[in-house]
């Protein structure tokens, strides 16, 4: 099963990639947003269940445009008799577009097998087998997960949000997680194939456009 450890392991640098996606909002664990089951890639044990098997998706920050968030307020205005405008305010919805350029086609040169564990690949000492910097997912698997899930998912999100934690000292040492999770579909994907590259994958320029449930 997925744990804190994993994905301490499964991250490159300081922080988590920005955005993972999930079948499902996870856990907290030491103050830490998890995703419940096994990655997509992962080694499973003999003994695992199937149905915890291709449970998320670490997207990759190579060539990634800035997260553009915008708000939906759903809510009925109406004039009062003396002409003072009232809100009933129903709802704050999230629609988030992402994109990225050059995009490498897949992740890694076949299946990375990530140790269930530590989060490493089986290529983590050897790089030139990692196409993204960050072994987080490539075109393809981007694509794949579009194309299986019509109905909404859950969104991991990692950028400055130290509020979702709380306002006390210990809150805003926290940039090293998720800060946010929110459950959205996807209501616009394209891609673009670049570059059809000379060996064994290609540069894709993607575009995602996500609403919140």
């Amino acid at each position: 099963m997925t744990s804190a450890a994993y994905m301490s392991g499964r991250q490159r640098y300081a922080r988590p990639q920005g955005m993972l996606w999930s079948e499902n909002p996870g856990f907290l664990e030491n103050g830490a947003y998890v995703p419940q089951g096994f990655e997509i890639g992962a080694d499973l044990p003999s003994e695992a269940d199937p149905a915890l098997a291709n449970q998320f998706l670490i997207l990759s920050d190579d060539n990634r445009g800035p997260m553009s968030f915008s708000t939906n307020r759903i809510e009925r205005r109406e004039r009062t008799i003396n002409g003072r405008m009232r809100s009933y305010h129903i709802a704050d919805k999230l629609s988030l577009s992402v994109a990225w350029q050059s995009l490498p086609s897949r992740s890694f040169f076949t299946d990375p097998n990530f140790d269930t564990t530590t989060g490493l690949s089986q290529y983590s000492k050897n790089r030139t087998l990692e196409h993204t910097s960050d072994g987080g997912a490539g075109g393809v698997e981007l694509l794949d997960w579009y194309d299986n899930h019509q109905g909404p998912f859950w969104v991991f999100l990692s950028y400055d949000k130290y509020s979702n934690f709380g306002k006390e000292a210990e809150d805003f040492q926290k940039l090293g997680r998720y800060s946010q999770l929110v459950e959205m579909y996807i209501s616009d994907f394209s891609y673009s194939v670049t570059t059809r590259g000379a060996t064994n994958f290609d540069f894709w320029d993607i575009n995602v456009t996500l609403e919140e449930a």
